[in-house]
């Protein structure tokens, strides 16, 4: 606790003495960005042309990755406002809306269970890892696993709560639907849902990717013998490479602040940015391991310890994440 709490001292100093912009403004003005871009996405895909067809369907795939795995990962942590009541709408709009799941079971699986027992045995690494464990080593790679809607966490939450995500998906699913049919000029509903289904799965592989590599290979705990807070997440946490395209879509904190957000799940992606250098340099002094390997050197280990790893792994028992 000691040292979790000189730590936090350091962070709290950085945090208080960094402007609004740089606690929010930042991501929410990629998020902000994001929206801007739908409308030439759905105009791009208006052309005949194969150019212009293929630019709209990576601008659409890399906005909905955007909205629904870096807003609702912010938003699970209440990290785009300090307002708890905004952060509840923020919450819904982008984990029902944009990504259908259930705001109250999507928070409570990825904050409570993954952030609180990070690496504990029983419980899944990341939040699809359990995916390409059924899918298997190789096929995964061909296989397109988008993120649909997970309705069967419905049953875990209230009736009102359950009735509300309901209507959100379905509003977010058909506003995709229909601006598809009448801005984008789709001839037929399956050439509609056909490209729904391309944009919603365009990054999906790299999001299995980070989300096992980021924990897989590392020590494990069980959950009555697992360390202190800071031991845990610097043991069980890994942070990948910088890469842009997957920082603007899925955010620093999933990729190379992996371990900053572990540590201090409440901050916002630049926040992680920002903090990046004094948590790194506290650890090394501490002697307290700093975990950050590359995208193809994690990927290596996945394909050779994957028997060890995944099929034989310990049994899941909760989906973590959204």
């Amino acid at each position: 606790e000691a040292l979790m709490a000189e730590l936090s001292e350091l962070v709290q100093k950085v945090v208080k003495s960094s402007s609004w912009w740089e606690r929010h403004g930042v991501d929410i003005s990629i998020l902000a960005c994001s929206f801007l871009l739908l409308p030439a996405g759905f105009l791009c895909l208006q052309s005949a042309q194969a150019v212009p067809f293929l630019a709209g369907v990576l601008t659409l795939g890399v906005v909905h990755h955007t909205l629904t795995v870096k807003g609702s990962h912010l938003a699970s942590h209440n990290a785009l406002t300090e307002s708890k009541s905004w952060g509840k709408v923020w919450a819904i709009f982008f984990i029902e809306l944009c990504s259908a799941f259930t705001a109250e079971q999507a928070t409570y699986n990825h904050v409570k269970i993954h952030h609180g027992y990070t690496n504990v045995i029983g419980l899944v690494l990341g939040s699809l890892a359990a995916g390409a464990a059924v899918v298997g080593k190789h096929q995964h790679f061909a296989h397109v696993l988008p993120l649909l809607p997970r309705t069967d966490l419905l049953r875990n939450v209230e009736w009102k709560a359950a009735l509300r995500t309901l209507c959100c998906m379905f509003l977010g699913l058909y506003c995709h639907y229909w601006l598809l049919l009448h801005v984008s000029g789709f001839q037929s509903p399956r050439s509609a849902l056909l490209c729904m289904l391309l944009t919603r799965s365009l990054l999906a592989h790299p999001y299995i990717h980070v989300n096992i590599f980021q924990h897989i290979g590392l020590p494990m705990f069980a959950a009555d013998r697992k360390p202190k807070r800071i031991h845990l997440m610097s043991l069980g946490v890994l942070n990948l490479p910088r890469n842009a395209l997957l920082d603007w879509s899925f955010g620093h904190s999933l990729i190379s602040c992996h371990v900053e957000h572990h540590l201090f799940p409440s901050l916002s992606d630049n926040m992680c940015l920002k903090i990046k250098p004094i948590v790194s340099q506290y650890l090394k002094q501490k002697k307290l391991p700093y975990n950050e390997d590359t995208y193809a050197s994690r990927l290596r280990l996945f394909l050779r310890r994957y028997e060890e790893l995944m099929v034989h792994a310990p049994p899941i028992t909760e989906l973590v994440g959204i």
